[in-house]
Order: structure tokens, then sequence, then C-alpha cells
């Protein structure tokens, strides 16, 4: 059976599992803060998060099931994409697709940022359609240009 996956918007009721996400270890290895995230100071992120119009936070659920998320954030008419799977959902394909979804929603440009070392979110974002362009100081930065 293929498993499918689907986004929706997060809400208040996702904090928990969504701060359980953000300090998994790997997930702070790979991201830009690798600082544990305290209770308090999430929920005030997520709060404001759910509130900007600028930034979609959106839960990647597979059957059903919560199995990563997926941030778009708005600047200057550039959408940067960030991620993160679930520790059980890991090295299954899931962070390609919910990056995919995503990106295929978008028809502005978008942009991702990938430490360097970090082989499986450079492949996503490659999958999601974006390419390489540069390193700067140890991040590797990816870009598509708007769909037509």
């Amino acid at each position: 059976m293929k498993k499918t996956i689907t986004l929706r918007p997060a809400s208040m009721d996702d904090a928990n599992i969504l701060l359980e996400w953000r300090n998994d270890p790997e997930t702070r290895r790979s991201s830009h803060n690798t600082s544990e995230v305290v209770w308090e100071e999430h929920l005030a992120w997520l709060k404001k998060t759910l509130s900007n119009t600028n930034r979609r936070l959106l839960v990647a659920e597979e059957n059903g099931a919560p199995v990563g998320t997926v941030r778009a954030d708005l600047s200057e008419g550039v959408w940067e994409l960030s991620w993160t799977i679930a520790p059980k959902a890991r090295r299954r394909g899931g962070a390609k697709r919910i990056v995919a979804l995503l990106a295929q929603q978008i028809s502005e440009p978008i942009r991702a940022e990938v430490k360097v070392g970090n082989v499986a979110s450079a492949r996503i974002a490659e999958h999601a359609g974006m390419v390489f362009i540069r390193e700067v100081k140890g991040i590797l930065h990816y870009s598509r240009e708007a769909l037509k």
C-alpha cells in the first residue's frame, strides 16, 4: 500500500510534537541554532509563527499520522523552506516528498540553506527543484526560480 503524504496547517495542538522533533539531537545538529529549546520559548515562538502572515508552518501526515514539518518564510518575494522529519520517519524518503509537495504549491521563487555535510537535506532541496548556488561559511545555498 502506497503511503499518502498530506500537509495541513500547524496549530497550538501540535506544540508538544513540534518541540520533541525540534529538540531531537539529529535535528539540532542540522539546524542553524543547535541549542535545545525550552517549552516556554517554544510556545512563544509557535504563537508568533501561527500569527505571522509571511510564514506557513505545515505538519506533514502519512496516512493520518504526523511525520514531519515544513516551514516557508516569505521575504522580498522569495520563500525560504526549512523542514524537520520525525525521528521515527527518517530514511524512508518522506522528507523528499514533504518538501517537494510544498514546493509544488509555491509559484514564487524558493530557497533553502543546508549545512555542509548534511547530504540528506541537500538531496531533499534538489528533489524539490532547487539547485546549488553557492557555499558561504559552511552553509550551502539552494534556489529555484518562480514557476511559470
